[in-house]
């Protein structure tokens, strides 16, 4: 195929460039529990248009001052606050560690800004959108409101709105024993949305295939 009619990120979703991201906390409500890791995957393309996973980025966040945490959180997720192996930030150099390669991922694919992808994506954005609130971080490359859900694109593709279940159904692999980890489950749901998007471009090219 002919280089110049592969698509490019900053046509497909309006200048906007997809990255994956899932955080792990100390509750659900992302005002009061503690924010204690997030990890973020860039959407890329291929040589031959096709959506892949870009590189990892992640990290381990110190509780704000005066936050909650619930312990039944930590019973799922597994992490141990007192671990010496953690390797805590702030949520400001967190925030930085995170936002500095998604800046240059958009910037490489010359998206004018991120949007979220998750699975529950709100619940993501309203932990990350609360921590640039606390620190007051000026250079957020979010969207601040929207997101593409792989709930609903898995509900429409799979017929399953579970990650887990989702994720097999795609035909990708699956390990409970690393669930609820920040970047295990950003990878798979980064696979998943990648799954999904290549199933659709699969349709579009067979249906503008000459006879």
């Amino acid at each position: 195929m002919d280089s110049s009619s592969l698509p490019r990120m900053s046509d497909r979703f309006r200048g906007f460039l997809p990255v994956v991201v899932d955080v792990e906390t100390g509750g659900f409500d992302c005002t009061r529990h503690a924010l204690l890791e997030i990890a973020a995957v860039p959407i890329e393309l291929d040589g031959d248009g096709f959506y892949v996973p870009g590189e990892t980025v992640s990290t381990h966040v110190e509780p704000f001052a005066g936050a909650e945490i619930d312990p039944k959180s930590l019973e799922i997720t597994g992490i141990r606050l007192d671990s010496p192996l953690r390797g805590a930030i702030d949520e400001r150099a967190a925030l930085d560690h995170i936002f500095a390669p998604v800046r240059a991922a958009a910037k490489r694919h010359g998206c004018q800004r991120a949007i979220l992808v998750g699975h529950n994506a709100h619940f993501d954005l309203g932990f990350l959108n609360a921590a640039v609130a606390r620190v007051a971080h000026k250079r957020n490359p979010f969207h601040p409101f929207s997101t593409f859900d792989t709930v609903t694109l898995a509900g429409m593709a799979y017929g399953q709105t579970v990650l887990s279940r989702a994720v097999l159904a795609a035909g990708l692999d699956w390990d409970g024993d690393q669930a609820h980890s920040a970047v295990y489950d950003t990878e798979r749901t980064a696979q998943l949305f990648c799954a999904v998007l290549n199933r659709w471009r699969s349709f579009d090219l067979a249906a503008t295939r000459p006879a």
